[in-house]
């Protein structure tokens, strides 16, 4: 008789732990800086007990959940609620955190960021910097400011076009007035007044001729036929046209509503977020996109302040970033560095009134500073000469005098611009190189705008100025170049501004964290050396 051997299924081979369990994360671990700035961080303060759970299953402690996520976007940069959820189970330093707990699931997880962290992350984020900046000496004066459009968590091609909306609406308003004229004698044969033709309908104003029509005629919809082969009366074929503009007038007023003032366009599937130019790919081809525009300041390569926004341009953004960083911090920084894209009258005249000095390039710095003979070019209007009598004087010594004071088009400040016109251009026989008109020459100046511009050149061009452009380039290029490349986070995972603030500020915590972490090594390194 044979021997059957059973098949082993399993492996023989057991899992042995060592008694102590921190034998194993390494002394150099960043959960090790994790826990010491959150130990000098009273985090009950963020939560408020909440009465009427005295049934059921008791309430995760949120002090664990709180400190488990910000180590998974300290260690990751951005991490899932799936994903904190499988470290819980299976990485020893979230196990230490846990101190015992049991591993949350990922909705308990997704639960206390959206409900818990929403109000409080901000307060989270100052009190964690502001050890931080005390251990570290920040300075705060230095600022480094630089953007970075991002792309939403939206459909590509579910845009909406906010001049496409008005110039359909204002079709629809025609094609009313033209119906309105039919209607009108509808009402005159039932002896009623007719309505008022305009040039704009009000969505209320045509739903008021909808119900004033059907009452005038003493129809109702009930009665009204639909289908093929039916055949519709004169007044309902009348009321149905009327009753079509009405919901694409209603469709149209809603459309425009959420663009608002300062955007022009939206996504369908998130309407805050704004369809913007990326930079190209690596086909050279330029994306148009829904996306938000990521702000940051940086403060000795941490992240001091950081703000959203769903317009495009980055010069619209300096204002209410700095304002933001006020209120955190209750003052302006003294030098705030950016790049030409936020150089501007508007933006330099507010540096001016807020007691910062002015370090941000303007369009045309490059050309200014790198390219001579467009800086001396003598037929340049900022390079007139001033007479006695403080005239400008072209090159062949004529005159210009002032015209008047016209406001730049498109500007939301008031800023305005002085045109001058040469007394006379007749016969001058340097016409081909200074003006190519066929009347006199007129020059358009800002004075304001002419200092401003002399003193960032002064400011950017001296050492300290070009030791800032230098850190900048580093600090706040930098910044966005470990979040995106680094890390890996080039695409939005919320929807909606509070969504993406509430996402972004995780990133922020991170990223202090870590970089914090990274900080004290170096210092534990160079008091090794000098030991």
């Amino acid at each position: 008789m044979k021997n059957h051997i059973t098949k082993v299924y399993c492996t023989p081979i057991q899992l042995k732990l060592p008694v102590d369990l921190e034998r194993i994360i390494k002394i150099n671990d960043p959960v090790y800086s994790f826990s010491e700035v959150v130990a000098h961080i009273d985090l009950k303060k963020y939560f408020v007990e909440q009465k009427g759970h005295e049934t059921g299953r008791p309430r995760y402690d949120r002090e664990k959940l709180l400190k488990i996520v910000l180590f998974a976007f300290m260690e990751f940069g951005y991490c899932s609620v799936r994903q904190i959820q499988k470290l819980c189970e299976t990485d020893i330093r979230f196990l230490w955190l846990l101190d015992e707990a049991e591993a949350p699931s990922h909705m308990t997880i997704n639960n206390f960021i959206h409900n818990e962290l929403s109000g409080s992350l901000e307060n989270i984020f100052n009190d964690i910097n502001r050890y931080m900046f005390e251990q570290s000496t920040v300075d705060l004066n230095h600022a480094y400011i630089d953007g970075t459009k991002i792309e939403a968590n939206a459909n590509k091609y579910t845009w909406v076009w906010k001049k496409s909306c008005i110039k359909s609406r204002n079709n629809v308003f025609h094609k009313l007035s033209l119906l309105l004229e039919g209607i009108n004698a509808f009402m005159v044969l039932y002896q009623r007044a007719v309505f008022e033709v305009r040039q704009e309908y009000a969505v209320a104003y045509v739903k008021y001729i909808l119900d004033t029509f059907l009452e005038a005629t003493g129809m109702k919809t009930e009665d009204f036929v639909h289908g093929k082969g039916k055949h519709k009366t004169a007044i309902q074929r009348l009321y149905d046209k009327v009753y079509d503009c009405y919901k694409k007038l209603k469709s149209y007023a809603q459309r425009i509503a959420i663009c608002g003032e300062d955007r022009n366009s939206y996504s369908k599937t998130d309407h805050d977020a704004t369809f913007m130019r990326f930079k190209k790919d690596h086909m050279k081809n330029d994306q148009l996109l829904p996306g938000y525009n990521l702000q940051m300041v940086i403060c000795d390569e941490f992240i001091a302040h950081y703000g959203v926004f769903a317009y495009a341009s980055d010069m619209d953004c300096f204002q209410p970033l700095m304002d933001g960083f006020c209120n955190r911090y209750g003052f302006y920084p003294r030098y705030p560095v950016a790049d030409a894209g936020y150089g501007s009258f508007n933006n330099y005249l507010y540096c001016q009134q807020h007691g910062m000095e002015k370090y941000m390039k303007f369009t045309m710095y490059e050309k200014e500073t790198k390219d001579a003979k467009y800086r001396d070019n003598p037929y340049r209007a900022c390079n007139f000469a001033i007479d006695h009598e403080g005239y400008m004087v072209c090159p062949n010594g004529k005159r210009f005098y002032f015209l008047r004071t016209v406001p730049v088009k498109g500007n939301k400040f008031g800023r305005t611009e002085e045109h001058y016109q040469c007394e006379d251009c007749t016969g001058c026989p340097y016409r081909e190189k200074c003006h190519k008109g066929a009347k006199d020459r007129i020059v358009h100046i800002n004075e304001e705008l002419t200092k401003f511009h002399s003193e960032v050149l002064n400011n950017l061009n001296c050492v300290h100025g070009a030791l800032l452009r230098m850190n900048r380039s580093i600090q706040a290029e930098g910044t966005f170049g470990g979040i995106k490349w680094n890390k890996g986070y080039r695409r939005l995972r919320r929807r909606g501004i509070e969504g993406v603030i509430l996402e972004l500020g995780l990133i922020s915590c991170g990223f202090n964290l870590y970089k914090y972490h990274l900080k004290m090594l170096a210092k534990r390194k160079e008091e090794k050396k000098a030991a």
